[in-house]
């Protein structure tokens, strides 16, 4: 599928459900919130975002190097997500966020 084509990926999710779909997977989460978003709209089944283990990393190195809070931007990063209509979120992040929230 075409990245830069928002329509594409749609049509694809409208066709999945039209199969028989019980969930719709958008991957990477986070730079595709507005596909999340568009399919959440569209969508008659749970929508579900795979929070990718780059994305996780970026977070985890640059905690690594002083450059950002990681509990912060990890939150921060899966709120997004959330917001932008995910009905489900898997992520490397799950423990800590988990742990986080007192789960």
């Amino acid at each position: 599928m075409d990245p830069a084509n928002a329509i594409e990926a749609l049509k694809e999710a409208q066709l999945d459900m039209e199969e028989g779909a019980d969930i719709i997977m958008v991957k990477p989460a986070t730079p595709y919130l507005d596909i999340i978003s568009q399919v959440h709209e569209i969508s008659l089944v749970p929508v579900a975002a795979y929070n990718v283990s780059g994305e996780y990393a970026m977070v985890k190195a640059a905690e690594a190097k002083g450059w950002i809070d990681g509990e912060r931007a990890m939150m921060e990063m899966l709120t997004s997500i959330k917001r932008a209509g995910a009905d489900l979120i898997l992520t490397y992040f799950a423990k800590d966020a988990a742990a986080l929230l007192g789960s």
